[in-house]
């Protein structure tokens, strides 16, 4: 398959999105309740292709996932980051992967700065060799693969709904995102943004997260109570560039759109820019700690939309472009 005529239009705009911008405050980011999901699944599902639409961005709640089981992966992750650098560093990123530790490694298209954070990635078939032993941190690997579980059956019931809107059938993207599959490459992100040092507070030349959009279908974040930050740009506020700030709710799971379920949309469903600022001065100025799970469809899944929009392309050969593009060479 020819992936060259794919052009990265998305990374072509994303260097044009460094700067400040402005608050907007007339945005909204809708709650869409998933309980009864099967009974009220027509619903729900105009609910969200409704969000999506209009913003990329939408908060789910009554998904599923108990508020303990929540509490204690940020728990985790927090311990993880706790360990010293040179224990993480025996479990290195492997970038063609998408698995392992990084410290200020990403470099976005919109900044030219490094993200002013550390992350851990978990993608199933790839981690021999990449878990803390027991030892190191007691408990860590099954708590995160059945956390991991749980965000995978929310973004397949999410997804469910997109198929069906998009005429594919109910299995479409299950299918498509199948964990039993050695191609199998969601991955669960977790994200330690470092405390913001006196000396730069005032500084706007750094960001947490540069402007970007996700590579994948589907993105999931979990976001502790008082510790914000996110900010969302929808396509028709670009040129201006009007951000509107997603509140943290520990109830809801903020979700949205990624580039990956653009092109299968044939654009119907935005993949729309976010960042995560730097607090400004009388914000909590702490770490930020957020949890993300990103639904990309298996590698050997081929990308094709129900229009014949773009090109057929298969998601790894997608994936490992967008990846290559977003973190600096090791």
């Amino acid at each position: 398959m020819n992936t060259a005529t794919y052009d990265l239009t998305e990374l072509q705009k994303e260097t044009r999105m460094g700067a400040m911008g402005s608050e907007s405050r007339s945005r909204e980011i809708r709650k869409i309740d998933l309980s009864n999901f099967e009974q009220r699944k027509t619903e729900i599902a105009n609910q969200l292709w409704d969000a999506a639409v209009d913003v990329g961005f939408f908060q789910v709640v009554n998904h599923g996932i108990a508020l303990d089981d929540v509490h204690e992966a940020f728990a985790m992750a927090e311990r993880f980051f706790a360990l010293p650098d040179d224990v993480k560093a025996q479990y290195p990123l492997k970038k063609a992967l998408n698995v392992g530790w990084e410290s200020r490694a990403q470099v976005r298209p919109s900044t030219g700065t490094p993200d002013q954070k550390e992350s851990y990635q978990i993608t199933r078939p790839h981690m021999q060799g990449l878990w803390p032993s027991e030892q190191e941190l007691a408990g860590f690997q099954a708590t995160m693969l059945a956390f991991e579980g749980q965000c995978w059956q929310v973004a397949m019931q999410v997804l469910s709904c997109f198929a069906f809107k998009l005429g594919f059938d109910d299995g479409f993207f299950l299918r498509a995102h199948d964990p039993a599959q050695q191609s199998y490459q969601s991955t669960l992100r977790l994200l330690h943004y470092f405390a913001t040092p006196p000396e730069q507070q005032a500084s706007l030349g750094l960001w947490r997260a540069g402007a970007h959009t996700d590579f994948d279908c589907l993105s999931l974040l979990f976001q502790r109570q008082g510790q914000g930050g996110l900010q969302v740009c929808p396509g028709k506020e670009m040129e201006s560039q009007e951000w509107t700030s997603v509140e943290p709710d520990e109830k809801a799971i903020t979700c949205n759109i990624g580039d990956m379920l653009m092109r299968w949309s044939d654009d119907q469903l935005p993949s729309n820019f976010h960042r995560v600022k730097n607090p400004l001065p009388g914000e909590y100025m702490g770490p930020r700690y957020s949890l993300a799970f990103f639904a990309q469809a298996n590698r050997d899944a081929i990308i094709e939309g129900p229009g014949g929009k773009y090109p057929p392309i298969s998601a790894g050969d997608y994936l490992n472009q967008r990846v290559a593009a977003n973190f600096k060479a090791y």
